[in-house]
């Protein structure tokens, strides 16, 4: 078993605490212990900073660089030698009938450079077992895609 903690500090009380919808500001501080903190805000569409990460820019980074992490491990395991990896990964967000919104699929987009590209017919299977094995992906009830 593992545990992990993090700290979180909202920033964005102008004076007037949550008042109304649009009387404050959605700022909030990540923080874990020994690492630098980050200014995080919501996304613009939910009223907030475009030029801070937002809950789910760290939903996709998260899903993808969890998957990217197993996926090395696996091609090392392999014997399979990847000298670059880049990902831009997406995620749709949708509303029911309700107003419930939630993340219907996350798609991934690695793009892999290999030492050796002969072995490029081993990625997908590999990619597979990289999910399977990552405890992001599998701790959300969104589909993720590896295409």
């Amino acid at each position: 078993m593992h545990h992990f903690t993090a700290h979180i500090e909202w920033t964005g009380n102008t004076g007037t605490g949550t008042s109304s919808y649009t009387a404050y500001q959605r700022s909030h501080v990540l923080m874990a212990d020994g690492k630098q903190p980050v200014s995080c805000s919501s996304a613009p569409v939910f009223r907030g900073d475009g030029t801070l990460y937002n809950p789910e820019d760290m939903l996709l980074y998260s899903v993808a660089a969890c998957l990217m992490l197993w996926f090395l491990h696996c091609c090392a395991n392999a014997g399979v030698v990847v000298t670059a990896y880049k990902d831009s990964p997406e995620g749709i967000l949708q509303s029911d009938a309700n107003g419930t919104s939630r993340f219907t699929e996350i798609i991934l987009h690695p793009q892999v450079t290999l030492a050796d590209p002969s072995r490029a017919g081993e990625l997908d299977g590999l990619h597979k077992k990289a999910h399977l094995n990552c405890f992001i992906a599998n701790s959300l009830t969104t589909k993720v895609s590896i295409v």
